[in-house]
């Protein structure tokens, strides 16, 4: 793979440029322990490889691509595929776009599991993902699975199932509305060639054409075998040796060449060739006759005279003119015509005439009057996607109570809030009217008494008449067998020279005459007694044509008992006894199929051949023919053999489609599907030949795709052909069925199911711009409701209000039920729209439509809604008044998870009433009413409402019970299933133990249960940041088992920010490993993380936080017990200069303080460092004073400390009074915390031990005592107050010789000793005490 692409170099904001890729390089050196580097590194050998094979010279003339025949490992043996976003019609690159792609497919570099999965599906095999280069590279192993991937390639499926896989569910929704986005994907054409030639080669004998006209000798025969340009021949690559072994397909002759010039075939043309048994594959005769067209319909004109030999063939003179009936093809012998003169039809030999003007090439594949439909029974109506739609989109909006949880809902999701659902005041008033004005009409219908509204009973219904089916004729036992007259009916039935529709189950390969034509018979044999006793008295009384079918049944039976001897006999038979020309060519066509299929099982090819000639040119021009035997496609084979080899794509085409329609027939409709998708490639590329209706193609392939369990092939065929120009009402119904059929399955893998996908938006929306009869109405209704909950359930709630609107402005056309709660639904939506005055307006005039002296259950539900409105609205008491309504109507129809919903949202009014003890009474009673519910469908509000209840309590104070209810919620939720709820109940559970009652254990339990849930969504950066939480807790734990637990987490939530390009959790989660490593003292390992950590930060070329990166760098030695010295480099070098160059004031401070405390506690005081303390400490000092200045005094206090503290150790004690007095000086008076008083006992101690030990000036030192031993008693610290008598006692007893105040400390001293159970006090001043001592370690 190349990145010329992409910028090697990028500015980090300081003036640095920054190497990108030896940045990566750094990140791959690191991680080269993940198990998926290898496979990695294997992929980029792959694609380097594939990216050489581009450069190969030009191919040797006389080989197969200019390769020796060994040279097999010169193949390439991996495949490129490049992906971008492109918007159509102009298909050109969108780069906002194509960054979103690229961040899907770095989430799966390290997950590939559903890319696997799709190219299983698409008969590819993955090797590697490269995000950087938006570049998939799969391998194939067999040309079956080249064959499969070439022929989705070329329908277009490869880039819509690269968008079902990689696009989010909002992207469908969006697209309604943007210039159809979507992704491209390219392949190298050739190089897929090549992988396609160095398998066949593998394999060993393939089919090829050869490029040129060339002799080979002859191993068969005498002579050489001479094969044309184009001719196609079985192919063996040289062994040992050897030269190249061909065999002729025309008669099987074989011949031997060094260096042939061929190219194998394409590859459908390789699968059919090698799935040909060879009887039918080797020996056909002359590929193609002298004729200027391939594919010809009009008249020609004989060239000589002939006779017919039998009464399928035409009679003709030289000069007669020749009507083709259907098709005239080139490559078949015979094609079926019509005399001009004599009106006659039969079969003519194509070498025995010319074209004259009216012929021309066919632009049509297909005949006049012929049924084009691939599968029977296919198509959804209406009606059956009415059903469908309202059965998914079912909803208990007009029963069902809604829980008034909208503020903890998230905001809707569109951007612009100014469009045209937000309408003005005039719009609403319009809007009201026409609610008002629908509601009045259905309350007019509705009122019709029951005579009037229901219509009047048919009472002359259609009964089928009587004896329109086929006769039905009594089979007598043989003993019992009637007279020749007894068989008259019968033969008078079958005795017709035309075709009669009864005479379809006769030629049927379901051999259902057997029923129900002939009845009384026990078995198969007493039948074929009867039929042999019919044959002899239908010859006898010269009823040919009754004979003639009599025999074709006869032969039927016979062959059905396996007696094919017989069976030709009497199919012979059948054709032997005409005395003039078939009329029934139905009947004429299935004794040829019948006959064929005995010739092929009893290997007699060379009549085999002759037949299947004839029934070649019949297809041709018989349209809807029947089905007689399941073996027919064995014929077919062979006429698309002679297509295929006469490279003839339009009779190729025929042959396709006539396959397809006779594995349909024989419910074989998998074995269609090869068919049907190179019928729908031969389409495409024939010039006009797109008669037949390409959505019809797809929809059908959609299906059969579907069956076989391949949803992403069945979504992107219906998506070519639902949302196709020409694409009729029709087709979008199917499209929307099958789509709500096979969307689901694609979120099997690693995905959380969705009961509407959202794959179904555009074929919704297409099938609602065509549903525009006023017949309509009620799919209008079904698809705007679909469509609205689709962009509810996604938070695009404008948009969902637009189609609700747009659907009330174009009349709903329903009745007054399903009307109420559609705009009942209305409402909802407004007020999760936040607007909450057009859902009152919605909701009044559905009020005031309702009867006034019978109430409803559905007013309640009313009733509820405009409670919540007017709540969010901040009319409480209104809001509180309608509540009790809907409470009342609860309670007078004793429905009591109505109740209980609307107990809940009283008491979240409540709450926000700050009526605490009212809402606990009215959540404690809904809690009461949902525990006694059985049914299922209320546990989501039950558990929200446990939720809210558990809050409550948290809030007030009252942990315990807080955590129960919480704790219910999540049982029930598990109980239930549902991922959403317990990921819910697992947030509030996670957040109790870690910020309201600290417990890293449980916390930890409970992250790891809400990152399964979330790894069932699909969400990455959801999963990375849970991860990381996971990490910080193990590392509170504080044992080296937790902080190995914390590395693991950390590593594989840098893995995910990797993937999704989060360059800053990315620098972090460097830097975390990099500290847990040090705490787990890998030195080896510290210095590189906090280096990728570093250079991952300087990729981003964000200052301020490259700044924040070094400090926290600096913070991991700093804060740790070993190689401290290393935090002076990236706080003073590093971290230090850009504060001061951004002018960032606080972080300059910061740093000044941390180096200054570094190096003091270094204990580095000579040379250099000596030098920096002062600076360090004064810097520090300069910037609490500017911060002073935004009222920060703390700083500026830290800051005289640390200097005084600074002074102290290198023994300038002046300075450091000097110093601690201004600290103290800052201390806020009077003081508020014990800490405060307490920094007042040390710092005056300090100065005592200063001035006493270091000064000897023991009655300034007395004075700071005595200060510190008030702070203390203040404070009640008695050891502290120990400490401070007994040095006032000393200094009173030995300096200033004061017995009364040196014996008042003592016994001071004492007391406290006695309490501390000190043993010994001394008042003999220590000579070695040094002030400096409470700074070593």
């Amino acid at each position: 793979m190349t990145t010329s692409a992409h910028q090697e170099t990028i500015p980090v904001g300081n003036g640095v440029e920054y190497d990108f890729r030896e940045f990566r390089s750094t990140q791959k050196e690191v991680l080269n322990k993940e198990p998926c580097q290898h496979d990695h590194d294997m992929n980029r050998g792959a694609n380097a490889d594939c990216g050489e094979r581009e450069c190969d010279p030009p191919r040797e003339a006389g080989t197969l691509k200019g390769l020796p025949a060994a040279c097999e490992d010169s193949f390439p043996t991996a495949l490129s595929m490049r992906l971008t976003m492109v918007r159509r019609p102009d298909r050109l690159p969108d780069e906002g776009l194509q960054e979103v792609l690229r961040g899907k497919l770095r989430v799966l570099e390290a997950d590939s599991g559903e890319v696997t999965a799709l190219f299983s599906e698409l008969s590819a095999r993955l090797l590697s993902i490269n995000g950087e280069e938006d570049v998939i590279v799969v391998t194939f192993k067999t040309f079956e699975e080249i064959w499969k991937f070439s022929t989705y390639y070329t329908m277009g499926f490869l880039g819509q199932c690269m968008e079902n896989l990689l696009l989010d569910q909002e992207f469908w929704l969006n697209s309604l509305e943007q210039d159809d986005p979507g992704i491209e994907v390219s392949i190298q054409e050739e190089t897929l060639n090549l992988m396609y030639k160095g398998i066949l080669m593998q394999e060993g004998s393939f089919f090829g054409s050869c490029s040129a006209n060339q002799m080979f000798d002859s191993s068969t025969s005498g002579s050489d075998l001479y094969l044309e340009q184009g001719d196609i021949g079985l192919f063996e690559p040289p062994f040992m040796g050897s030269g190249w072994t061909v065999q002729s397909l025309v008669d099987g002759a074989r011949g031997t060449k060094p260096k042939p010039s061929l190219e194998p075939v394409e590859p459908f043309h390789q699968w059919f060739l090698k799935s040909c048994p060879e009887n039918i594959l080797v020996g056909s005769g002359k590929l193609a006759y002298d004729f200027p067209f391939q594919f010809a319909v009009g008249a020609c004109v004989t060239v000589v005279e002939y006779d017919a030999c039998g009464p399928d063939e035409l009679s003709f003179e030289c000069g007669d003119i020749i009507q083709a009936m259907g098709l005239l093809v080139s490559c078949f012998e015979w094609f079926m015509g019509k005399h001009e003169g004599t009106g006659d039809i039969g079969l003519v030999k194509t070498c025995l005439v010319k074209p004259t003007d009216s012929l021309c090439e066919s632009t049509d594949t297909f005949l006049n009057k012929e049924d084009r439909l691939l599968l029977n029974n296919d198509e959804h109506t209406k009606a059956e996607t009415i059903a469908l739609l309202n059965k998914t989109s079912k909803s208990d909006i007009g029963t069902i109570y809604k829980l008034d949880l909208i503020e903890l809902q998230d905001p809707p999701r569109e951007t612009n809030q100014n469009g045209p659902y937000n309408v003005s005041l005039s719009k609403r008033e319009e809007l009201k009217s026409k609610i008002d004005l629908i509601l009045s009409e259905l309350k007019g219908t509705s009122s019709l008494s029951p005579q009037e509204k229901e219509p009047c009973p048919d009472n002359n219904p259609s009964e089928p008449g009587e004896g329109d089916g086929a006769p039905c004729f009594i089979v007598h036992p043989e003993e019992d067998s009637p007279s020749p007259d007894g068989f008259i009916s019968l033969l008078t039935f079958l005795n017709c020279r035309d075709y009669k529709e009864e005479f379809r189950t006769l030629y049927d390969h379901s051999l259902q005459f057997r029923h129900s034509l002939f009845s009384g018979h026990a078995d198969d044999e007493e039948l074929v007694s009867y039929l042999g006793v019919a044959r002899e008295t239908a010859r006898k009384k010269r009823l040919f044509w009754a004979q003639s079918r009599v025999c074709f049944l006869l032969g039927k039976m016979c062959a059905r008992m396996s007696k094919y001897s017989q069976a030709r006999v009497y199919f012979e038979e059948t054709l032997s006894v005409a005395r003039e020309h078939f009329t029934d060519m139905l009947l004429l066509i299935s004794i040829y199929t019948n006959l064929a299929i005995i010739y092929l099982m009893q290997k007699n090819t060379e009549k085999y051949f002759t037949v299947s000639e004839r029934i070649a040119a019949l297809l041709m021009g018989i349209p809807n023919y029947i089905c007689s035997t399941e073996k027919e496609p064995d014929i077919f084979k062979y006429i698309l053999k002679k297509a295929i080899l006469a490279h003839n794509k339009a009779a190729e085409a025929r042959a396709c489609f006539l396959l397809a329609k006779l594995y349909s027939k024989l419910e074989q409709r998998q074995n269609a599907v090869p068919f049907i998708e190179r019928l729908q490639i031969l389409t495409e590329e024939l010039p006009g030949a797109c008669a037949v209706i390409p959505s019809h193609c797809y929809l059908a392939l959609g299906k059969l795709y579907g069956e076989k369990y391949l949803p992403h092939l069945a979504m992107s065929s219906v998506r070519r052909a639902s949302l196709n120009p020409c694409a009729t009402l029709t087709d979008c119904l199917c499209g929307i069925g099958m789509v709500l059929e096979n969307a689901p399955r694609l979120y099997g893998v690693g995905k959380q199911g969705v009961s509407v996908p959202t794959q179904v938006a555009p074929y919704l929306s297409r099938a609602l711009s065509l549903a525009t009869g006023d017949e309509d109405h009620a799919l209008r209704h079904a698809i705007s409701v679909c469509v609205s909950q689709l962009f509810q359930k996604h938070g695009m709630l404008g948009r969902a209000v637009q189609h609700m609107h747009a659907l009330i402005e174009r009349g709903p056309g329903m009745s007054l039920t399903d009307t109420t709660d559609m705009l009942i639904a209305l409402a909802w939506l407004h007020i999760c729209n936040r607007q909450h005055h057009q859902a009152l307006d919605v909701l009044d005039s559905l009020l005031s439509s309702t009867p006034e002296n019978c109430t409803t259950p559905r007013e309640g539900v009313i009733y509820n809604l405009r409670a919540i409105a007017l709540h969010h609205s901040g009319d409480v008491k209104q809001a509180s008044h309608s509540y009790q309504e809907a409470i009342d109507i609860c309670e007078e129809f004793d429905f009591r998870h109505n109740w209980a919903v609307a107990l809940a949202n009283f008491g979240l009014l409540c709450l926000k009433a700050r009526a605490k003890g009212l809402a606990e009474t009215s959540l404690i009673q809904s809690v009461e009413f949902f525990s006694e519910l059985e049914d299922e469908d209320h546990e989501v509000n039950f558990i929200a409402v446990l939720l809210e209840l558990g809050q409550f309590y948290i809030h007030e104070g009252q942990l315990e019970k807080g955590k129960i209810y919480y704790e219910w919620a999540l049982l029930i939720a598990l109980k239930l299933n549902h991922s959403e709820c317990q990921l819910k109940a697992t947030r509030h559970l996670c957040h109790l133990y870690r910020m309201v009652f600290p417990d890293e254990a449980q916390c930890i339990i409970y992250n790891e249960h809400m990152l399964n849930l979330v790894r069932k969504t699909g969400d990455k950066s959801q999963e990375g940041e849970i991860l990381e939480t996971i990490s910080l807790l193990y590392l509170s734990l504080g044992t080296e088992r937790a902080f190995r637990s914390a590395l693991d987490y950390t590593k594989r939530s840098l893995g995910i920010f990797i993937d999704l390009r989060k360059k800053e959790k990315e620098a972090y989660a460097w830097l975390q490993a990099g500290k847990i490593y040090h705490i787990l003292r890998q030195n080896e390992l510290v210095d590189l993380y906090v280096q990728v950590a570093q250079d991952s930060g300087l990729s981003t070329g964000d200052t301020h936080f490259i700044l924040k990166l070094l400090e926290v760098a600096g913070d991991v030695f700093f804060n740790g017990s070993r190689e401290r010295e290393k935090a002076v480099s990236f706080y003073r070098d590093r971290a230090l200069p850009i504060a001061v160059k951004t002018g960032n004031m606080r972080s300059q401070l910061r740093l000044s303080n941390k180096l200054a405390e570094l190096l003091m506690q270094l204990r580095l005081y000579g040379g250099r460092r000596h030098q920096e303390l002062g600076p360090q400490a004064k810097r520090a000092l300069d910037r609490s004073y500017q911060r002073k200045v935004l009222g920060d005094h703390l700083n500026e206090r830290v800051a005289f400390h640390r200097l005084a503290t600074l002074y102290h150790c290198l023994g300038q004690y002046e300075m450091a009074e000097h110093y601690f007095l201004k600290a103290l000086s800052l201390c806020p008076s009077p003081l508020q915390f014990d800490e405060e008083t307490l920094y007042y006992v040390r710092v005056y101690q300090t100065l005592g031990d200063i001035i006493f030990y270091d000064l000897k000036d023991p009655y300034d030192a007395a004075g700071y005592y005595h200060l510190a031993l008030a702070a203390a008693m203040d404070l009640g610290n008695k050891r502290s107050q120990l400490k401070l008598c007994t040095r006032l006692a000393t200094i009173y007893h030995n300096f200033l010789v004061n017995r009364e105040l040196s014996l008042f400390f003592y016994q001071k001293a004492r007391t406290f000793a006695t309490e501390l159970n000190v043993r010994r006090i001394n008042l003999s001043p220590d000579q070695n005490f040094r002030s400096t001592s409470q700074y070593k370690k």
